[in-house]
């Protein structure tokens, strides 16, 4: 089932940190299966606080996204994205070809920690 990592950028705070990230992240791509959904693009915020950019990235399943984020590359470039601005970064499993009732149905069985 596919998997997403969502980015939220909520505020830049040096730029030069995130030029480095910028020139060391794409290295984690390493061949791997990752579909970007959505990458800066224009955005509006319909509830909560503002942020600056949002990115949507697909992985084949949670475990694949999970490699990929511990991957010795991303781990690499990860710390100029953490001095360069705050993000808040989740992983989130789609649903499969059974529509939202079953999604809902997981979600109640399995709530988040608050």
């Amino acid at each position: 089932m596919s998997a997403y990592v969502v980015f939220t950028r909520e505020r830049t705070i040096d730029p030069a940190q995130m030029d480095q990230y910028r020139q060391k992240a794409p290295a984690a791509r390493g061949g791997r299966d990752i579909t970007p959904l959505a990458f800066y693009g224009r955005l509006e915020v319909l509830e909560g606080a503002p942020i600056e950019g949002a990115v949507v990235l697909q992985f084949p399943s949670m475990e694949a996204a999970r490699e990929w984020y511990r991957s010795p590359a991303y781990q690499a470039a990860l710390p100029h994205r953490l001095r360069g601005a705050d993000y808040r970064v989740f992983l989130i499993e789609g649903v499969d070809g059974n529509g939202p009732d079953e999604a809902n149905a997981t979600a109640s069985a399995h709530p988040t920690s608050s």
